[in-house]
C-alpha cells in the first residue's frame, strides 16, 4: 500500500501495524485516526487494554460514582475495557463513540457515523446508562509530526484501511489485527514470510 498524499486524509481508517514495526509499542497495534491534516495527525490504539485498570475503577477514581453507585452501573459499562490510546498524555481520556450522542462543540464527528469526545460528561452519561449506544474509551493517544506518518506508511510501517465499525467497537481486542488484515484481504501468515526492515 502506498503512503497517502499530504492533502489525502485518513481520517476514519485504520492503520494496521506492519510485522516489521520497529517501535514495540506499537507492535500488531491497530489504530483508529481521529485527525489527519497538513498539521499531522493523530489516531487511538484500539486493540491495546489497560489490563490494570477497569472503567468501574476509573469512574471511581474521577469521582463521577462512588462505591456503593458502581455496583449499580449499567452491565455493559461495567464490561467496557479502558484502552491504551497510544504514548502521548496517557492520563487525558478519549472517548470513540456512535453519533447517536452528541455533546455540542465537545464532540468531533470524525466518519461513517463516529465521533470523539474528550470530556467528563460524556462518562457520566455513560454511568447514568445514558450517552452512546457503542463506545470505546482509551487513556492517552498515539500523534505524529507533519510529513511522519506519511513517511512511516512509505517505509512500510502501517497498513491502511477503511475503519470497520464492528472491529472498532467489539471488546474481543485480540483479535482486532487479524481481522482488520483480514479487510484487505490479507492473511498475516504472508507479511511474516517477508523480510522485514526497521
Amino acid at each position: 500500500m502506498a503512503g497517502a498524499e499530504a492533502t489525502e486524509s485518513l481520517e476514519g481508517h485504520f492503520l494496521i501495524a506492519m510485522p516489521s514495526m520497529a517501535d514495540s509499542r506499537f507492535e500488531h497495534s491497530v489504530i483508529y485516526v481521529c485527525s489527519h491534516t497538513e498539521q499531522g495527525a493523530m489516531g487511538l490504539v484500539v486493540n491495546q487494554v489497560a489490563r490494570h485498570l477497569s472503567l468501574e475503577e476509573l469512574l471511581i477514581q474521577l469521582d463521577i460514582v462512588n462505591d456503593d453507585d458502581a455496583i449499580r452501573l449499567p452491565p455493559r459499562v461495567r464490561d467496557m475495557n479502558v484502552h491504551k490510546g497510544g504514548p502521548v498524555e496517557v492520563e487525558r481520556g478519549f472517548v470513540l463513540h456512535s453519533d447517536d450522542f452528541i455533546l455540542n462543540q465537545s464532540t468531533l464527528p470524525i466518519d461513517n457515523g463516529i465521533c470523539l469526545t474528550a470530556t467528563l460528561e460524556i462518562l457520566r452519561a455513560l454511568a447514568l446508562g445514558e450517552g452512546p449506544s457503542r463506545a470505546m474509551l482509551a487513556l492517552g493517544y498515539s500523534g505524529w509530526a507533519p510529513g511522519q506518518l506519511e513517511h512511516e506508511i512509505q517505509s512500510n510501517g502501517w497498513l491502511t484501511a477503511p475503519a470497520d465499525p464492528g472491529i472498532l467497537f467489539d471488546r474481543d481486542f485480540s483479535s482486532k489485527w487479524h481481522r482488520a488484515l483480514g479487510t484487505l484481504g490479507i492473511d498475516p501468515a504472508m507479511l511474516f514470510s517477508d523480510a522485514g526492515h526497521a
